[in-house]
């Protein structure tokens, strides 16, 4: 019976889709200019045994675009996730990005920020 309830959760805590941010989950531009585009990519490694898919990438406002590759991740591969900020209004600033992976209800959060100086 216990090796039964085992094999059980040992397959139940194993996770297919699975994966490792290799950057920080917020990035830091520091100072930049006024009306300068600003990038930044966050990279993620596919650590689970099945390949992993972006469904979106949502931003907290219009001044935040992301981009990414609409290609499943295979198990042991990067994936990518450019966020562009442009910095229109001067201050500092913090912005939300959601990302949501396929067959994941709740998003993964990263953050930018920054201070736009005249």
């Amino acid at each position: 019976m216990n090796t039964v309830l085992v094999l059980l959760l040992g397959g139940w805590l194993a996770n297919p889709i699975a994966w490792v941010w290799l950057d920080p989950l917020t990035h830091d531009f520091g100072n930049i200019t006024k009306d300068v585009e600003v990038s930044y990519a966050f990279r993620f490694q596919n650590t689970g045994s099945e390949p992993i898919t972006i469904d979106n990438v949502r931003t907290s406002c219009g001044c935040t675009a992301p981009d990414w590759i609409d290609k499943p991740i295979q198990p042991g591969e990067t994936g990518v996730i450019n966020i562009t900020y442009d910095a229109h209004d001067q201050g500092y600033f913090l912005k939300l990005i959601k990302v949501y992976f396929h067959g994941k209800r709740k998003a993964e959060k990263l953050y930018i920020e920054g201070d736009v100086l005249p």
